[in-house]
């Protein structure tokens, strides 16, 4: 399998890691193992007396069990977990997939979405999200990609939606759903932001709890803000995919890290705690985000996101957004994501407010205005 370069983390690769300002980071503000370990009268204990062996195959039975917790209807033996999201993605497309089969994915889209799907040989349809709908995708261009093609497996969804920040309706998800049913098709929902709407009301029940082939798609490094613990996971009803998935897992981990297993399960057993302490930065910093687009309404077009903490502004069309994030990078030190990074045309960028040090980020960005603009 030969797979294209991953777009977005090679950009990262130059200058995440010397930018002082990363104001578009897709995670939450992390936590230290200190602050974790904390969480528990004994877990420091515990901790340190952690034997390094190896671990069980689908998961330490302990995380699992916390992982089931966050949806309705998941049993622990229905959960298999990954070292990060990005394994899931890449054995499930593996497993699923044969060349000539075709899954429709709701772009903009992480990469890896639609990449390995293509390095398969499989054939992707683009289920465009547009900003002047809002980034609502129209339903009735999903129904005609499936009846235009009968060799349509499955439906790739991400809600809340990386970059945009769009979320779909209830009714909308349902509806989705149903399609699926209807055909028989799997949906593969990155469910990564759960957690992170702005109004609990507006959160989606998961795939996995709504149809026996949907799979729900989950990871520590998101809204718990843990992205240094590596730990992903895939929950489904459909057991014998499952296994098929624990068997692929054999040629690339074969088990995750116990270190990270134990502190994820402390960290999911105090869930309300972390979402929360996030939820609040998140907050915060919509509404700093708010009044800064409304003071430059002549250089960006700012569509208010519904969940999680990323959005997708748009950049006045005379000036190039690449060229753009890489001299505010350079000249202030503040990192923006260009949308190219993305393989879409346009002049979005992507911006990330689940930091504490966004307000300084913000500063060093409107400095970078003032000089350049």
């Amino acid at each position: 399998m030969r797979i294209k370069d991953f777009k977005l983390e090679r950009f990262f690769a130059k200058y995440e890691f010397s930018a002082p300002y990363l104001l578009s980071s897709s995670d939450c503000e992390s936590f230290t193992v200190a602050e974790l370990l904390a969480l528990e009268e004994n877990a420091e204990e515990q901790f340190k007396n952690l034997r390094l062996g190896y671990t069980e195959a689908q998961g330490n039975p302990e995380l699992r069990d916390e992982i089931s917790k966050l949806y309705d209807n998941v049993k622990p033996e229905e959960v298999l977990v990954f070292s990060g999201a990005e394994e899931g993605i890449f054995i499930f497309m593996n497993v699923l997939l044969e060349p000539g089969d075709h899954i429709i994915v709701q772009c903009p889209a992480y990469q890896s979405l639609y990449a390995v799907a293509e390095a398969i040989g499989c054939r992707v349809t683009t289920w465009e999200m547009k900003p002047e709908n809002w980034w609502r995708p129209d339903l009735g261009l999903l129904k005609k990609s499936i009846c235009e093609n009968k060799n349509t497996k499955a439906i790739i969804l991400n809600s809340p939606h990386n970059p945009t920040g769009f979320q779909f309706s209830g009714e909308e998800f349902d509806a989705i759903v149903e399609i699926a049913k209807a055909n028989g098709l799997y949906v593969f929902s990155d469910e990564v932001y759960r957690f992170l709407e702005y109004d609990p009301r507006d959160r989606l029940p998961a795939a996995a709890d709504l149809y026996e082939k949907g799979l729900s798609l989950g990871v520590m490094s998101k809204t718990f803000g843990l992205p240094g613990l590596r730990i992903g996971w895939i929950a489904a009803k459909d057991r014998k995919l499952l296994r098929r998935l624990a068997a692929f897992k054999d040629f690339t981990t074969i088990c995750n890290s116990a270190p990270s297993e134990f502190l994820a399960a402390l960290a999911l057993r105090h869930r309300e705690i972390l979402i929360e302490r996030n939820l609040e930065i998140v907050r915060k910093n919509l509404e700093l985000l708010d009044a800064f687009f409304e003071k430059h309404t002549g250089l960006f077009e700012w569509i208010r996101p519904g969940a999680g903490p990323i959005a997708f502004p748009e950049l006045r069309p005379d000036i190039d957004v690449e060229e753009f994030c890489v001299d505010l990078a350079e000249k202030n030190g503040v990192l923006l994501l260009p949308g190219t990074m993305y393989d879409i045309g346009g002049r979005q960028f992507r911006i990330g407010f689940g930091r504490k040090n966004m307000p300084e980020a913000l500063k060093e960005f409107e400095k970078y205005i003032e000089k350049n603009l």
